[in-house]
């Protein structure tokens, strides 16, 4: 059955929308610290967690500062030559590949990444220390992999400086993805314990490795007020659901994935709200699906911008194993299950283990598989949710405080420190 988005779905959660510099007022006798959040749009998670980071570092009960988001591609190619050349710019190409399913043979593909930029360090390295000495940040912080040692040299080149990677995933892929050796005063913002390990297992001083809660996401999935069961059955009634029945929410990102199609077709008798994101192809088959579906009702939404409020409907969560979605379905309290095969990004493979070994969800080995992953999950549905409520999750918050803090900003009244690694 498919719907348009009810109109409690369009509501986004407030946020700063420019990718600008954001001031806030000062006394004149103060100097403004200066923060840039470094940034592309690969995936979405990089921007997201930049986004969620400035919100916060922005708010108005915070210590002010200013706050400069950084395309690190539109940085390194203001002309955007390579767009003018393909019509696409390099993100695109990548987010075109996850909607497609293209993933195989990524592992091999970053490694030839890697040798380019290590290639092209001279030519970065005097770009990204232009750039800082024209803006002058007192703190550059890194949500990228893959550039980190170009970024941390450029900035290191100029004294008073100082530099953070927060990583985005819930693991490293060694070597030379988020994790360099060799650089004493980096900064390490780890949000798993593995992480953490690795950091430390590459030489960083246990005092510069922090450790925080989980993935930064963005505030509306913290302090979200839980439904009242009578408005949670009419909204699930508004999707066409049935409120006495599991309902599992299908999502493989910001540009869907056709591998939805083949999840619709294997679970006709099982409630889904299926979110394409922007991939207007993929929906309009779906709605086709959807249609002609003689079992369990499946919903089709495009673009949600509450995407915390839907998973307030759901019972459990279907999508793959990135860093982001997992973390955000486990903050609202929804089981998962989620992906591992060859298919499966090399950064994101961890993620399965993660889900696994905490007792999150399930794991299956292909799309085929998913229909006995969902069956088990809701053989044990009560168990499952009772783990993954058992997670906290404060990192936005803790993160904010810890970068507020590297970047010499007064301290507000009330702070999420991160941990140093013992």
């Amino acid at each position: 059955m498919a719907h348009c988005p009810p109109r409690w779905l369009g509501r986004a959660h407030p946020r700063f929308t420019s990718l600008s510099r954001v001031h806030c007022k000062l006394p004149a006798c103060m100097s403004i610290k200066k923060i840039a959040l470094v940034y592309f749009n690969a995936g979405g998670g990089h921007r997201a967690a930049a986004m969620a980071l400035q919100q916060v570092l922005q708010a108005p009960e915070q210590p002010p500062c200013e706050v400069r988001l950084v395309n690190l591609i539109e940085l390194l190619d203001p002309p955007q030559r390579f767009k003018r050349a393909t019509g696409l710019a390099p993100e695109d190409l990548y987010n075109l590949r996850l909607a497609r399913g293209w993933t195989m043979g990524l592992a091999q593909e970053l490694k030839l990444l890697q040798g380019m930029i290590r290639m092209a360090h001279p030519w970065l390295l005097r770009t990204l220390r232009a750039h800082w000495d024209a803006t002058a940040p007192d703190l550059v912080v890194s949500l990228i992999p893959n550039f980190n040692r170009a970024l941390y040299e450029s900035v290191m080149a100029s004294p008073g400086r100082r530099c953070a990677t927060v990583m985005t995933d819930l693991a490293d892929h060694p070597p030379h993805f988020w994790i360099e050796p060799g650089q004493p005063a980096q900064v390490l913002v780890c949000g798993t314990p593995r992480a953490a390990a690795q950091a430390l297992a590459a030489g960083h001083a246990p005092a510069q490795v922090k450790r925080v809660s989980g993935m930064v996401l963005r505030p509306a999935f913290h302090g979200l007020a839980p439904l009242a069961a009578d408005e949670r059955a009419e909204r699930q009634r508004a999707l066409g659901l049935h409120s006495g029945r599991p309902i599992g929410l299908v999502m493989f990102g910001g540009q869907g994935s056709m591998q939805m199609l083949r999840i619709a077709r294997g679970l006709p008798e099982v409630q889904l709200v299926l979110v394409c994101g922007h991939n207007a192809r993929l929906a309009t088959r779906l709605h086709a699906l959807a249609t002609a579906a003689p079992g369990g009702p499946h919903a089709v939404l495009g673009f949600v911008p509450d995407m915390a409020g839907l998973m307030q409907l759901a019972d459990f969560f279907i999508g793959k194993p990135g860093p982001g979605s997992l973390s955000e379905a486990v903050q609202m309290g929804l089981p998962v299950v989620t992906f591992e095969n060859r298919w499966t990004m090399p950064q994101e493979r961890y993620n399965a283990h993660w889900v696994r070994n905490e007792g999150l969800g399930e794991v299956v080995d292909s799309v085929k598989a998913v229909p006995e992953g969902v069956a088990r999950l809701l053989d044990q549905l009560p168990q499952r949710r009772s783990r993954v409520l058992q997670v906290r999750n404060r990192a936005v918050f803790e993160v904010a405080a810890l970068l507020r803090e590297l970047a010499g900003v007064s301290t507000a009244a009330a702070v999420e420190p991160a941990l140093a690694v013992d």
